[in-house]
């Protein structure tokens, strides 16, 4: 089980402390207050001793303020003024509690800020605050995972004193060091639930157990898998992330470990990612709060981008398409943006088609999509997994084609064609851009070039002022002798194809069932031979 991660400190009920109005503090004594203590707009009503006798910065603050009132105030209670403590007068409120020995929670979202001002206050040596709060700190919070984030989260949640001081005391290293320590271990060396309350969220709420002579059979909780650690590490913010993603790579964690934290963490974080229309999610804000906005984001992924590891795989190809479409739109880069398609177009297979259609927010070009970067993403493919893209070598048919580079060049192959038919409808796709992705994919690649017809078709359907002759150039892209019957017959009438190409398609149509019939004679004469053999006549 995980470890306790709060511990009480004090004997004295926390009802002596109270609120006397919304901006006072009063500890009830028979004594009357004879300091009040100014932290930001709070008041704190206390007494000398109990602070002086604990604090050694409080003693040399009131000694000075008491020199002044007796000299001026005539035995009024003196005044003290504590600027930039670390936590404010939340923090300063438990630290006085504990000069009283009045009972308050130390607790992994506290602990941070009270050792801190523990710091600041002098409340150090044996017994007080500063040496309770490092040893629970210690003891407790860092053997926990859920408690190491929350600390963690509270050195950079804090002042600017708090996120200093958690560095000069090492209370952010040590979270950072203690969570990776956890995250690139064996799980099981720590027993289940590594994450408290783990095994709450593991069952589904919805199902009563079901017992048996008075036993649960849920059995024991099930184990999360390797990415356990995902979700609560993607609630730090970037800084400290990055620093925890960087000791995790130091001590080993593999690249598939980093890669899942770093998409986790930017559907977390990055607005659109996980939309389809990115394009109108980014325009949607007002405009005096657009620009920072999409700047965050834009530094945001390009700060993951830069920490993925290099090694290819490791990141799912939609994760990495849908971050090349967040970069589009963001403006990225071009260094982020080149990363990205370089790595999707070494895995383009895995692809998905809707996926590839990237918006395009160039104002160089009026297409609807972004179709160079589908062919910067194919010669990618292509100079990195075939052999085939090289001009001088011979044509490959697909006997011919070395085994491990068919399926996925088919593959490609299928999505370029269905790829070319949904942006085929855009009026403003040139004729070249068409022509120059289709010459990209090798002829072995495809089995059958009926897909790759429907694009042709639908883009000839619609840019109606093609010529005759682009056209042709068009039909040329596709072999008629690796058309379908049901292709070929769909050629035949259509009446968009230039008359050459038709009469091509016949021709091809019409030797084909040449052969068919010759295949069936030739069978049929076998078959009668062995028969005539077979027969008692040709016996004797």
């Amino acid at each position: 089980m995980a470890a306790a991660t709060t511990r009480v400190l004090g004997s004295k009920s926390p009802d002596c402390f109270q609120l006397r109005d919304p901006n006072s503090w009063v500890c009830l004594t028979e004594l009357a207050s004879d300091v009040v203590v100014e932290v930001g707009d709070i008041s704190f009503h206390l007494h000398k001793f109990p602070l002086i006798s604990r604090s050694t910065t409080l003693q040399k603050l009131i000694a000075e303020s008491t020199t002044s009132s007796d000299d001026q105030d005539g035995g009024k209670p003196c005044t003290v003024q504590l600027d930039d403590l670390p936590g404010g007068a939340a923090t300063f409120r438990l630290a006085a509690k504990f000069c009283y020995d009045i009972q308050f929670e130390l607790n992994a979202a506290n602990v941070v800020p009270v050792r801190c001002a523990a710091q600041r206050l002098g409340m150090a040596g044996e017994g007080n605050l500063a040496a309770h709060a490092e040893a629970f700190f210690v003891r407790d919070v860092l053997g926990s995972w859920d408690a190491a984030v929350r600390a963690l989260q509270a050195c950079d949640d804090g002042d600017d004193v708090v996120r200093q001081l958690a560095e000069d005391l090492l209370l952010a290293p040590q979270c950072i060091e203690s969570l990776a320590a956890k995250a690139c271990a064996d799980p099981t060396l720590f027993g289940w639930p590594m994450v408290e309350n783990y095994t709450a969220r593991c069952v589904d709420a919805a199902a009563p157990p079901v017992m048996w002579n008075g036993i649960s059979t849920y059995g024991k909780p099930r184990s999360p898998g390797a990415g356990w650690w995902y979700r609560q590490a993607s609630s730090l913010r970037l800084p400290l992330y990055k620093r925890l993603i960087s000791e995790m790579r130091s001590r080993g964690m593999s690249p598939e470990g980093i890669a899942g934290s770093l998409a986790h963490y930017a559907r977390r974080h990055l607005s659109g990612l996980n939309r389809r229309d990115v394009a109108g999610d980014v325009g949607a804000s007002d405009t005096t709060s657009s620009d920072d906005v999409v700047g965050e984001q834009r530094v945001l992924l390009e700060e993951i981008v830069a920490l993925l590891p290099a090694e290819k795989g490791v990141a799912t190809t939609r994760f990495l398409l849908g971050m090349l479409r967040t970069a589009t739109v963001l403006h990225a880069s071009a260094a982020c943006r080149d990363a990205l398609e370089r790595r999707a177009g070494e895995q383009l297979e895995k692809a998905a088609l809707e996926d590839l259609l990237i918006p395009n927010t160039s104002y160089s070009t009026d297409t609807l999509y972004d179709v160079d970067c589908m062919q910067r993403m194919l010669e990618q493919f292509l100079l990195s997994n075939t052999t085939a893209y090289a001009d001088p070598l011979p044509e490959i048919t697909a006997d011919e084609a070395p085994p491990g580079e068919l399926m996925p060049a088919s593959t490609v192959a299928k999505l370029v064609d269905g790829y070319l038919a949904e942006v085929g409808t855009d009026a403003n796709l040139k004729c070249s851009q068409f022509q120059q992705i289709v010459a990209l994919v090798p002829d072995y690649a495809r089995s059958l070039d009926d897909g790759l017809y429907r694009a042709i078709d639908i883009f000839i359907k619609a840019h109606p002022w093609l010529t005759e002759s682009e056209r042709e150039q068009l039909c040329r892209l596709m072999n008629c002798q690796k058309l379908s019957l049901e292709a070929c017959t769909h050629a035949a009438q259509n009446e968009r194809l230039p008359l050459r190409v038709v009469v091509q398609v016949l021709f091809f149509e019409q030797l084909r069932l040449r052969t068919t019939v010759a295949s069936w004679f030739f069978v049929g004469d076998n078959n009668a031979a062995v028969a005539d053999q077979g027969s008692p006549r040709s016996s004797r």
